[in-house]
Order: structure tokens, then sequence, then C-alpha cells
């Protein structure tokens, strides 16, 4: 079965974000928008839900957290206690303000780095993969805009697309396996 598809240039991001806003308003699906760098807006426009990755970042900041607790506790404070200093080894909180700027940095450094394999993982960029982008224009400076022909007439879901300001439409036959 083929599913066809529209794509539609815009050349401009507020051209896009009305063309968005338009479709929508007229009942078109969009599957899919291409754009060279991210669009303010963009995503309240086509009404996805909000991302739910500043949950995820704050989770693995407080695994750093604890790792940093737990390795300093028992690295200078179980195994190995020094005087350096001055300052005594014989509980945690005593100590904690000088291990302080170590919390930090591993709390950073967790979030940084699992948010970083979370987006990798979630967006399906895995090493070798192949690039689906369909046209490399959008890389640049042009933004594509891809709509659901379904039921609809062609020749009329083109001209509607014309009239909300693109450059440039073409149809798009996808080989779908059922």
């Amino acid at each position: 079965m083929a599913a066809k598809k529209i794509h539609a240039i815009y050349t401009d991001d507020d051209l896009l974000l009305q063309a968005v806003n338009q479709t929508r308003a007229a009942k078109y699906h969009i599957s899919e928008i291409f754009t060279p760098f991210p669009v303010h807006g963009l995503d309240h426009a086509l009404g996805l839900a909000p991302t739910r990755l500043a949950i995820t970042s704050f989770l693995y900041g407080l695994c750093g957290l604890t790792v940093a607790v737990l390795m300093m506790n028992y690295m200078m404070i179980q195994d190995w206690p020094q005087n350096i200093g001055g300052k005594p080894s014989f509980t945690f909180y005593q100590n904690m303000p000088t291990f302080i700027p170590i919390m930090f940095e591993l709390t950073v450094f967790f979030a940084g780095h699992l948010m970083v394999i979370t987006f990798y993982m979630r967006s399906k960029l895995w090493p070798f993969r192949k690039a689906e982008n369909p046209d490399p224009r959008t890389t640049d400076a042009h933004f594509l805009m891809e709509v659901d022909v379904d039921n609809h007439d062609v020749e009329t879901l083109s001209k509607f697309l014309y009239d909300t300001g693109a450059s440039e439409i073409s149809l798009i036959e996808n080989e779908q396996d059922h």
C-alpha cells in the first residue's frame, strides 16, 4: 500500500509557523516538520505534548548526587580517614563544606552524560544510522512540512498549501509494509 504525502517547502520560519496553524485549522494532518534550527512556538502550534526530559535530568542529577555522597563517605570517612589541613574526618556532615564542589560536579556530570544517552535513545539515533532527511535544503535555510494526503484531493491540498505561502510543493508516495 502506498501512502501519499505532500512536501511543502517554506523559506521563512514565521511563514512556516503561520502555515502550520492554518493547516491544523483546516483539519489536515501534519506528519513531520524539518527545520534547520529550532523554531520557537512550533511544538505548541503542532499540538505536541510537553516533554518530560527535564524530569529525567533532575532524576539523573539526584543519582549523581547520591553517588557522590556515598563515594565520599566511603572513601574519606570510612575507608581511609585523614586529617587534611586540620579538618577532622570523624563524620560526613563535619566535612560537607569541603565536599560541596565534588557533589556539584558529579551531579552535573551524571545529568549531562545520561541526558545525552537518553536523547539519543529517545530520538533513535544509533551509530551508523542512515539520515531520514527528505530534502537536504532543510539543513541550511528551508523548512519542510510533510502533510498526509489520506482521502483528500491532491489538487485542493496543493492549492491550500500554496495559499499558506509554500514556495515549492511535491507529491511523495512512500511504500509501506502492511
